[in-house]
């Protein structure tokens, strides 16, 4: 059975919910609407600017607003198309036109909350043979802005507290190279961009000279009525090589996923 066979066959015919971290980009569906922009830079005032710079200068005039509509906007997940989207509200399309861009960097960050629809039987998405995903939310970051909110502990200087959760961040990416679809998935990629508390501990971890060696997510038995996660960081001692783990606990049950309880160690059974 394929991926589009599972969605429709969902219970209770019921959209799978996502929550998937990427970028956010355009293309022009026709030449038709990619002319309708060269027209409209030509009427604004673009010197010194790039081609890119001119097209969000241009989107971001209320008189253009229309032609947010017409563009096709596409998550990429590590450089792959990976899904396009579609605003729940019609008056959303402005979240998509603010996450492009003026001067893409390579730790740009997107992170798009909402529900997956299939593509139909022919295939036709829009020209595209991807699924849709119908946001509620989107927010856009990189990755200097996600670890400058996040509270610096005592006793640590500013160059190793970056260092630290730019480790971090990186490692979790690499996890977070998924389609934001499945329980697992939605669950780290919560936590990447949305738990201090997961910083906090690998912070405390390298102080006492312990590394993280995994991260696993498998399913809780907490409850029959949620959907729970436990999210295992496991820290090991760079000289003794005593293991430690902690367990975070994220209900993934909705839309939105939150921590269900504080973190804790974690012991195996």
């Amino acid at each position: 059975m394929t991926d589009d066979q599972r969605l429709e066959n969902a219970p209770g015919g019921s959209l799978p919910h996502v929550y998937a971290l990427g970028r956010i980009d355009f293309r022009f569906p026709s030449t038709g609407v990619e002319k309708e922009f060269a027209q409209t830079i030509g009427r604004t005032r673009t010197a010194n600017l790039t081609d890119r710079q001119a097209l969000c200068e241009a989107l971001a005039r209320s008189e253009n607003r229309y032609l947010v509509r017409e563009l096709t906007f596409v998550l990429t997940i590590h450089g792959m198309d990976t899904y396009l989207l579609e605003p729940f509200d019609p008056r959303d399309f402005d979240l998509l036109a603010d996450a492009v861009r003026p001067r893409p960097r390579p730790d740009d960050l997107d992170v798009v909350i909402g529900n997956r629809v299939a593509c139909p039987s022919n295939g036709d998405c829009d020209g595209r043979a991807l699924p849709v995903v119908r946001f509620s939310q989107l927010y856009s970051f990189d990755s200097d802005s996600l670890i400058g909110a996040l509270e610096k502990p005592e006793k640590m200087s500013g160059e190793q507290f970056d260092d630290d959760a730019q480790e971090l961040l990186a490692r979790i990416m690499l996890m977070a190279d998924n389609t934001g679809v499945a329980p697992e998935h939605r669950a780290i990629n919560y936590l990447a961009v949305r738990c201090p508390s997961i910083y906090r501990r690998t912070f405390e971890a390298h102080r006492d000279e312990a590394s993280l060696s995994s991260i696993e997510v498998r399913p809780s038995a907490v409850s029959d009525t949620q959907l729970v996660m436990n999210v295992v960081f496991a820290y090991t001692h760079r000289t003794t090589g005593v293991t430690d783990k902690h367990l975070f606990q994220v209900d993934v049950s909705g839309r939105y996923p939150y921590l269900l309880s504080s973190p804790k160690p974690y012991y195996d059974h």
